[in-house]
């Protein structure tokens, strides 16, 4: 599954986008440096009913932001994405 399909699925699950969970974690103050990421996980575990890898795929952003690594871009593997940029703001109001 790709980052992007992760983010799909969540958006699914939660019925909020990727951005408005970010901003979530953001006022809960997780996205700060010293914060661990089974803080998050369990967060959105409780809150959200995310499993481990679901949630590990928002701490990423949450973390890092929306750009993933080049190595998972056209490639064959696993988490291959078509860009090297999430897009976090909702299935309906992304680009085709």
């Amino acid at each position: 599954m790709s980052f992007q399909a992760y983010l799909d699925a969540i958006e699914n699950r939660t019925g909020k986008t990727p951005r408005a969970l970010v901003q979530e974690a953001e006022r809960r103050g997780y996205a700060e440096a010293g914060v661990k990421a089974g803080v998050i996980v369990d967060w959105l575990k409780n809150d959200y009913g995310l499993g481990r890898g679901h949630a590990m795929a928002l701490v990423h952003v949450i973390k890092n932001g929306p750009r993933i690594s080049a190595k998972h871009v056209g490639s064959t593997g696993t988490h291959r994405d078509a860009g090297d940029t999430l897009w976090l703001d909702g299935q309906a109001t992304r680009p085709a």
